[in-house]
Parts: structure tokens; C-alpha cells; sequence
């Protein structure tokens, strides 16, 4: 009788144990395809803060709409073509390229998450209209590009460098400067890691993540509430998996300690999203000559729109004191 007991105790155990990792493993499954496999629909990056009658929102909205009007004449009477290379994994990636005649100097602008290249178009404008020759490209998973995973800046970092191999081929003087935002400001954060060509010469990234487990596991509590323990732990192996990566090796603070290029970092004040105190930790992590610019009252992607022409003369003075261009 006492054998027949603790074999039921055991089969039931067992059972139980099986179970919790079908759920915690299924879980797993469930947040990686969430959080970094390709989404049909496309959005802009920027997480809309909590509804307010704020002066800030509406200032934010009055320069947004602005903005959007002079972006679209410019789009109306400037020249564009595509471009497209093939990622290291075999995947074709596409841009839209915006020339400025003979000039030397080059702008690659970095999208964010589940957005597109026109998200980086008010971006681009003023770049070009300061001389600058534009490069937008769609990050791998999103708009014309191929791939099924989400980089979330790690794979991305590889795709940039391609894209920089692509202007110094065809112009082997370019002067090139790599601005991104938000999941783009992670991203070229993790390319200024690399190897860089002496053609790159500075970097802006707009409140862009520590690192991708750092902003899961952000996400995690606060869109359901759970601590990362297990499910992120379970993901980042499936995500390992499936895209290629562990959350916790793509990490931008790891990355500027390596940086050889001057960076400037810039956030909001108000960011819910992509929490201001991360801009202050790749900051004090980054060796090179940096500046950091925190707009008051702007919320995640938010800052360009709130204050353009801190924004704008902020990252041209930077760009030219700090990388002589």
C-alpha cells in the first residue's frame, strides 16, 4: 500500500512538474513572438504617453503637425531613389536614398520599433536641408524589408555597417553620421561597438534602450505585471533560437563602452517607455567625447517634437564641435 502511495505521489509530481514547464515554456514561446517576431501591421514608435490637456501635449502636437507639413513639401520636390543589399543571413533590405549633389556628407537614419523608414522622415528633411545626403533604410521585419525576427538593434548593428560598406563604395570621401530613434538610437548605440570605418563621424541616438533584456523585462511588468523570472529567462532562450540572439548580449551599454566615435544621447525627461535613467547610464558608460541632451517634458520619441530647435541646433553643434563636420 505505502509503495502504490508514493508512486501516485511521485506520477503526480512529476505530472505537475511537466506541466508547469509546458505552461512556463509555452509562455516563453508566447512573449518572443510578441515582443520580436514581425508584426503585419506598421506603427509609428512612439508610445503614446498618458492623455493629458497639457501644455506640453499640445505643444507637441502643434510642432508635430508642423513638422509634418514642411516634411511632406519636401518629400513633393525632392529627388529619391531605393537601394537595396543583402543582409549577412540572406535577407534583402531596402532604403530610400535622398542625394544633395556633390556633397560629401551623409546621414543614415534608424528607425524604431514596429515602425518604417517614414517615421525617420522629419529627421531626414532638416539633415538634407543641411547639406546632408539621406539614407533611410527599413530595418530587417519591418516596412520593404525582409525577415521574419525583429533585430531590436543587435542584428540591426550588422545591417548598418553594410549600409555604411555601401556609401563608402560609392564614395570613398563620405563623411557619414548615423542618427536613430529609439529602438534606431539602440541600434546604432550597439554599431558604434564595431569596427567602424574612419568615415563614420559621429552618432545621435534618441532614447535608445540599455539593452533588449533591460526593456523586455521593463515591458514585462509593466504591460502584465510579472516579474522576468521565468518567462524572460525562457524567452531569451527561445529568442536565441529562433532570431538568433539572447536578449542579454545585445546591449547598447556594452557596446559605448567600446565607442571610438563622439556621441551625443539624447531623451526625454517624461519617457514611460524607454526610462530616462538608462540615457544616464550609456552616458557615463561611454569613453569617447558625448554630450547629453534631456528635453523636458517630452515623452518616448517625443523630443524633436517638442522642442525642434533645442533638438536640431543641439545635434548640429554637436556635430560640429565634437566631430568637425
Amino acid at each position: 500500500m505505502k509503495k502504490k502511495t508514493k508512486r501516485v505521489i511521485s506520477i503526480a509530481f512529476g505530472s505537475v512538474l511537466v506541466l508547469l514547464f509546458c505552461v512556463v515554456f509555452a509562455g516563453g514561446m508566447y512573449l518572443n513572438n510578441f515582443a520580436i517576431k514581425r508584426r503585419t501591421s506598421v506603427a509609428a514608435d512612439v508610445v503614446p504617453e498618458k492623455i493629458t490637456t497639457s501644455e506640453a501635449d499640445a505643444q507637441i502636437a502643434e510642432n508635430g503637425e508642423r513638422l509634418w507639413n514642411e516634411t511632406q513639401e519636401w518629400l513633393s520636390s525632392v529627388e529619391s531613389s531605393v537601394k537595396q543589399i543583402e543582409s549577412s543571413d540572406g535577407l534583402q533590405l531596402k532604403a530610400v536614398f535622398f542625394p544633395n549633389g556633390t556633397s560629401d556628407l551623409y546621414l543614415i537614419a534608424v528607425h524604431g520599433y514596429s515602425a518604417s523608414r517614414q517615421s525617420m522622415y522629419d529627421v531626414a528633411r532638416v539633415y538634407h536641408q543641411k547639406g546632408y545626403n539621406v539614407l533611410a533604410p527599413d530595418n530587417r521585419a519591418h516596412g520593404e524589408s525582409e525577415g521574419k525576427w525583429v533585430g531590436m538593434g543587435w542584428l540591426d548593428r550588422k545591417d548598418i555597417l553594410l549600409w555604411i560598406d555601401r556609401i563608402v563604395s560609392e564614395n570613398p570621401a563620405a563623411k557619414i553620421v548615423l542618427h536613430g530613434i529609439s529602438m534606431g538610437g539602440a541600434a546604432v548605440m550597439m554599431t558604434s561597438g564595431e569596427n567602424l570605418p574612419v568615415n563614420v563621424k559621429g552618432i545621435v541616438e534618441d532614447c535608445g534602450y540599455t539593452s533588449v533584456w533591460d526593456i523586455f523585462a521593463d515591458e514585462m511588468d509593466a504591460l502584465f505585471h510579472l516579474p522576468s523570472f521565468p518567462l524572460l529567462n525562457v524567452a531569451n532562450g527561445i529568442g536565441k533560437l529562433q532570431a538568433g540572439y539572447f536578449y542579454g548580449e545585445a546591449s547598447s551599454l556594452e557596446a559605448v563602452k567600446k565607442a571610438a566615435v563622439p556621441i551625443l544621447f539624447i531623451h526625454g525627461s517624461e519617457d514611460n517607455f524607454v526610462h530616462t535613467e538608462m540615457v544616464h547610464k550609456v552616458y557615463d558608460a561611454c569613453p569617447t567625447q558625448k554630450q547629453k541632451l534631456v528635453v523636458e517634458g517630452a515623452g518616448h520619441g517625443q523630443s524633436y517634437q517638442m522642442e525642434p530647435e533645442l533638438y536640431f541646433n543641439t545635434v548640429f553643434d554637436f556635430l560640429s564641435s565634437a566631430c568637425g563636420i
